[in-house]
C-alpha cells in the first residue's frame, strides 16, 4: 500500500488507495486520543465540527465513493475500511461517523452494518427516506431523481416498495444503543426534516433512544452544522461511548 501525505486546513494527513478507491486520513496537531470519525461523504464541506475535533487529538477518515447515493460496493468497501483503520493507525475500534445531507444516508446504512463498530452518529440534513428525497413524492424539490436513477435504474413505482431505505434500519441503531445527534434546518427544502430527520427523532424518542435534536429556525439545506464547530464536537464526546 503505498501512502502520500497532503495538507487541509492547516493538518497534514495520508493519503493511499483502499479497494480501489482513494482514502484520506487527517491526523491531530496535538496528542492523539485514539478517537477517530468518518466523514461519510462531501469531504471538506462544512468541516468545523471535524476541525474542532482534530483540535482535540481526533482523527478524520473519509473514503471517496463512485457516487453519493450509498450503493452496495461502496457500503461493502466502507465496511471493510472501518474494520482495518483502527489496526493502521493505532486508534479505537469503534468510530463515530459525521454523515451530512446524503452522507447521513451513508452512516446509518453503513451503522446498520456493524452497529458495534459505531461510537456516535452525527447526522446533519440526512436523507433518510428517498421517496422524499431525490424521488421528490412528497414537499421536497431536490431535483436529483434522475442523477438517482441513472445510478439505480429504480423507478418511482418501484421505490414504493422498496424496503432498504436508512428509515428502514434505524431499529437497528437503537438495538445497538448507538447515540444521535440530529442537526438540520426546519425550512429544508431539499430534504425536508419532516420527512426524514423527524422520523428518526420520533422513533428514538418513543423508543429512549439517546438522541440530541438541534432544529434550526429559518434554515434550509445548507448550511450545514453550526458556525461554532466547537458546540458539535462538545455533543459528540458527551455522547461517545468509548
Amino acid at each position: 500500500m503505498e501512502f502520500s501525505v497532503f495538507e487541509w486546513n492547516g493538518f497534514s494527513g495520508v493519503k493511499f488507495d483502499f479497494r480501489g478507491m482513494p482514502v484520506k486520513v487527517v491526523k491531530p496537531n496535538v496528542a492523539a486520543n485514539g478517537k477517530w470519525a468518518l466523514k461519510t461523504e462531501y469531504f471538506g464541506a462544512f468541516p468545523n465540527a471535524e476541525i474542532a475535533l482534530l483540535n482535540r487529538g481526533w482523527h478524520i477518515v473519509f473514503q471517496q465513493n463512485e457516487n453519493r447515493w450509498a450503493q452496495e460496493y461502496d457500503l461493502e468497501r466502507k465496511e471493510a475500511l472501518v474494520r482495518e483503520i483502527p489496526a493502521m493507525f493505532s486508534l479505537c475500534e469503534r468510530f463515530s461517523a459525521v454523515g451530512m445531507s446524503c452522507g447521513g444516508m451513508y452512516a446509518v446504512l453503513l451503522a446498520a452494518r456493524c452497529p458495534e463498530l459505531v461510537d456516535v452518529l452525527y447526522l446533519d440534513a440526512p436523507v433518510l427516506n428517498l421517496l422524499s428525497c431525490p424521488c421528490d413524492m412528497g414537499i421536497a424539490q431536490s431535483g436529483l431523481y434522475p442523477e438517482f436513477f441513472g445510478v439505480t435504474g429504480l423507478t418511482k413505482s418501484e421505490m414504493l416498495s422498496y424496503r432498504n431505505h436508512p428509515i428502514d434500519k434505524i431499529h437497528i441503531l437503537l438495538e445497538g444503543k448507538i447515540p444521535v445527534l440530529l442537526i438540520a434546518g426546519d425550512s429544508d427544502s431539499v430534504v425536508p426534516y419532516v420527512e426524514n430527520g423527524k422520523i428518526l427523532a420520533d422513533y428514538y424518542e418513543k423508543n429512549d433512544g439517546v438522541i440530541e435534536v438541534i432544529l434550526k429556525k429559518d434554515c434550509d439545506h445548507h448550511p450545514h452544522g453550526l458556525e461554532n464547530g466547537e458546540a458539535v464536537a462538545d455533543i459528540i464526546e458527551r455522547l461517545c461511548r468509548t
